[in-house]
This record gives structure tokens, C-alpha cells and sequence, in this order.
């Protein structure tokens, strides 16, 4: 049986709310159809692990995203519209070399729950 791994999907912090990165994960695996796809289960991920928090998507302050390919920004972008609201969270996106479980992309979030 494998080991945990050695971090907290969503660690709360005072008023944030602190996601881990997430990735296109269901059932144990990755979802197919692409970076699209993939993103849109990541952030279907991190809005459970927020509303298990009692928080919701709309907390959400300030995104990073992590591309395996930086042509996949627009695609990526275009959803991240959809899937978040105005005003839209402060975000950073950087290309990197690999993610875990060979994924195309990956985010992770800070969400403020104070009042």
C-alpha cells in the first residue's frame, strides 16, 4: 500500500484558506481530453476541497498555475474565464518541465474566508 504523500490538500491559516495543487485527478486518474479537460477537473478538485472548508470558488484571491506546455495558456485562460468570476483572482502561470502523474497542468490557490 502506497505511502500518504507528505502535504495537506487545503491547510487553513487564520482567515486563508491555503490549496495544494491540483490536477485533473477523478477516480484515482487522470482525466482524459486534453489540458482543458485536465483544468477543468483541477478546478472542480479545488472547489470541493474549499467547500469542505465551508468556502466556495469565489474566495478564491490568488491562483498559481503550472503549464506543462505554455501553448496551452489561451486554452487554459479561456476556461479559467469561465470557471472564475470578476473581479478575477490575481494569478501567476509559469511553463515547467513535468507535474505529477504526467499531467498538463496544475493550480493552486489562496482563498480568503475573513470577514
Amino acid at each position: 500500500m502506497p505511502m500518504p504523500p507528505p502535504y495537506s490538500p487545503i491547510v487553513r491559516a487564520g482567515d486563508w484558506l491555503l490549496v495544494s495543487g491540483q490536477i485533473g485527478l477523478a477516480g484515482g486518474a487522470m482525466v482524459t481530453g486534453g489540458v482543458e479537460a485536465e483544468f477543468r477537473q483541477a478546478v472542480a478538485n479545488m472547489t470541493g476541497l474549499l467547500v469542505g472548508e465551508g468556502s466556495s470558488l469565489a474566495a478564491v484571491c490568488k491562483t498559481t498555475v503550472f503549464l506543462r506546455h505554455m501553448r496551452d495558456y489561451p486554452i487554459v485562460n479561456a476556461a479559467y474565464a469561465e470557471l472564475f468570476a470578476e473581479p478575477y483572482p490575481a494569478r501567476s502561470a509559469f511553463a515547467v518541465s513535468e507535474l505529477p502523474f504526467v499531467a498538463l497542468v496544475e493550480i493552486e490557490a489562496w482563498a480568503y474566508v475573513g470577514s
